[in-house]
């Protein structure tokens, strides 16, 4: 039986479990098989630096109340976030890494900076 590259498939010479003829193709096969899980990730995780960087430069001080157009307006995606954290009141916060907020009522947030522990 005669070995092909998974890749190119050009005939193998040497072992007889070789499954690409050179790095070249190795390399190029897996790249190609993980591009589009890699896209999934870079983009979420793009979003998620983005909706940060939004928290952060609408709250310097630490805490402050803020507009759900305001948000939105700056690209804020609210299907996504790293956590949430429920307080003793039942209030359910949604973080972006550090920063967070609270939906409150008639469409504001109130929006925090978890302290470092």
């Amino acid at each position: 039986m005669e070995g092909r590259c998974l890749h190119c498939g050009n005939k193998l010479y040497g072992r007889v479990d070789k499954k690409f003829c050179d790095s070249h193709c190795r390399s190029s096969y897996h790249h190609k098989n993980e591009r589009g899980v890699e896209s999934i990730i870079r983009s979420t995780n793009y979003h998620l630096r983005k909706n940060r960087r939004i928290l952060k430069e609408l709250n310097p001080n630490g805490k402050v109340r803020c507009h759900h157009k305001t948000l939105r307006d700056k690209g804020f995606d609210f299907e996504l976030h790293t956590s949430t954290i429920t307080n003793e009141h039942g209030n359910k916060y949604y973080f972006c890494y550090e920063y967070g907020y609270l939906p409150l009522l008639n469409d504001f947030f109130f929006l925090v900076k978890k302290i470092a522990s």
